[in-house]
């Protein structure tokens, strides 16, 4: 299985209101429910209406359109990571699986996960 690295310095914030979140951008999370507005972006495109932020996040994707039938792949990497006490942040879209980590765990993350036959892009 492939996985690709993100290219950007990530954070994870929570907002109060989507109206200042720059929806031009290429890359971002927004996550809504009846207790919160979350967002996951870029740390430069980070909104001034945030009420809370960890500046300090890295990613990858799970490479590919993954079927909805598959089973266990999130567990298995999320497990890999728990095991060599590297805690992830993560979000899922559509198409496939988004994991952070904090940076300075990032390389490292990749290096094990390689390490498990996974193929680093």
């Amino acid at each position: 299985m492939e996985l690709k690295r993100i290219p950007y310095n990530l954070t994870v914030c929570k907002v109060t209101a989507v109206s200042g979140i720059n929806m031009d951008t290429d890359f971002f999370f927004i996550g809504k429910t009846d207790e919160e507005l979350s967002l996951v972006c870029k740390t430069e495109d980070t909104p001034r209406n945030t009420t809370e932020r960890d500046d300090g996040w890295r990613g990858f994707r799970i490479q590919g359109v993954l079927d909805f039938s598959l089973i266990g792949i999130l567990s298995k990497l999320s497990g890999i990571l728990a095991a060599h006490k590297i805690g992830i942040f993560a979000v899922s879209t559509y198409n496939t699986d988004y994991i952070l980590v904090k940076e300075e765990n990032y390389e490292r993350a990749l290096t094990i996960l390689a390490s498990e036959g996974y193929t680093i892009m």
